[in-house]
């Protein structure tokens, strides 16, 4: 018997077992579904951060006093996983940097091709008014320069940008992100442009406001106001907050020597001698997804985790139903041998009716897998996801489990006797 035979005779006797073959193809898709839906969160996630944190590009890094990882816990120190996977205490790096520092770094950092900015974080309980409207108290805000929005990746929907001059002179001047503008003029957010809003009840005129960058994680991006950061240390004196530098530079092979120019001119800025360590990190732009991602690792494994216990139950499962398929068709499988056939073909016949369940139920996985997981991209707005590799992977390893679970049972009715199997009743 030729093996497209044995193949269609197997994909019969499993159509003709609707109920039973239909409840096999449920378990094994469920395990499959558990894996390729998390996998496909992930990688949406992983999109999101990228899109989110990832604005500057990698050609760019930033200064802060202390290290901008992904943490977990508190108190007076904080707790940060290691690379070899143990728990350190460990305190901040420096003291903040102040104003004069930043200022100094950036009036003497004169790398070739590179932009410098400073910028310092106003919190993110800020209120905007308008006329009788007013926003909630959850606005934030950032104090940069003139060269902001390009460090960061903004773009004006209308209006103009901070001006130097502005900047310096520390005028009561501002740019509101898309959400502000829309809060107070509806479907027409640029007639915000050359109005007067009230930050935190002091008036700011509106220059320019920002294109929409949507959300991230159900917190918008576009829910802020930048003002320039000397009028926010004359404003708003009451914030604690380190000013960061940021650095752009024309191209990417430049990167580490742009750094570590800026290290060594900063090390001076902060008096640190030649023994000592820096009191202040270097961060890659792009750095905050590489350590977002390794904190969501744990979630690929218990994917993994959940999706092996669940097609080990349907492997044992898959298995008592081909023994009992084999109790049932004793008589058939001695027909088959009286007019000829060999114990292989049987053996195969019964091994490839446990891969098609199996494969049924991959293919079943994997759909409801990448429809469950990009229900999730939807949420947080990116685009749709397919996780190839796991695909592939979810395929053989169903297939491994199906011929697995087949192997008994097959090797079973192949040393069936004609004789007795013909007699069985």
């Amino acid at each position: 018997m030729k093996f497209r035979d044995t193949f269609l005779l197997a994909f019969r006797t499993v159509k003709g077992n609707t109920l039973r073959t239909a409840l096999t193809v449920a378990i094994i898709a469920f395990g499959i579904m558990a894996l390729i839906g998390i996998i496909t969160a992930i990688k949406a996630m992983n999109q999101k951060f990228t899109e989110s944190f990832s604005s500057m590009g990698a050609n760019a890094f930033t200064i802060r006093f202390k290290e901008r990882n992904v943490r977990f816990g508190g108190g007076g120190g904080e707790l940060k996983v290691s690379k070899k996977g143990k728990k350190e205490k460990k305190s901040n790096l420096g003291k903040h940097i102040t104003r004069d520092e930043a200022e100094y770094f950036i009036n003497n950092y004169h790398f070739p091709g590179a932009v410098a900015g400073v910028s310092v974080f106003g919190q993110r309980s800020n209120t905007v008014s308008f006329g009788d409207k007013k926003t909630s108290p959850n606005v934030m805000m950032f104090g940069g320069d003139e060269k902001y929005l390009d460090l960061n990746g903004y773009t004006l929907l209308s209006g103009r940008n901070l001006t130097l001059k502005e900047v310096r002179s520390g005028q009561n001047v501002c740019i509101v992100g898309f959400d502000v503008a829309k809060k107070f003029f509806n479907e027409a957010p640029e007639r915000a442009v050359g109005k007067t809003l009230r930050l935190n009840n002091l008036p700011y005129l509106v220059l320019g406001v920002l294109d929409s960058r949507g959300s991230t994680f159900g917190f918008s991006r576009d829910n802020m106001a930048i003002i320039g950061y000397r009028n926010m240390a004359k404003n708003f004196s009451g914030s604690n907050a380190s000013y960061v530098l940021a650095v752009k530079v024309d191209d990417i092979n430049k990167m580490n020597e742009a750094m570590g120019e800026a290290e060594a001119l900063f090390r001076g800025v902060r008096k640190i001698n030649i023994t000592e360590e820096s009191n202040f990190v270097l961060d890659k732009s792009d750095s905050i997804v590489e350590q977002a991602m390794n904190s969501l690792s744990f979630l690929t494994i218990s994917a993994t985790v959940i999706g092996l216990i669940t097609l080990i139950g349907a492997a044992i499962g898959l298995m008592n139903i081909m023994l009992v398929s084999v109790a049932e068709r004793t008589k058939e499988v001695g027909l088959v041998k009286a007019i000829g056939g060999k114990s292989s073909v049987v053996k195969k016949q019964f091994l490839l009716e446990a891969v098609i369940i199996s494969v049924l139920g991959a293919l079943l996985g994997i759909v409801l897998g990448i429809a469950v997981g990009n229900s999730f991209a939807i949420i947080l707005g990116t685009g749709f996801v397919v996780p190839w590799g796991w695909v592939f992977y979810g395929i053989v390893i169903c297939s491994v489990v199906g011929l697995l679970a087949g192997l008994y049972p097959a090797v079973k009715a192949g040393k069936l006797n004609p004789i007795e199997a013909l007699r069985y009743e």
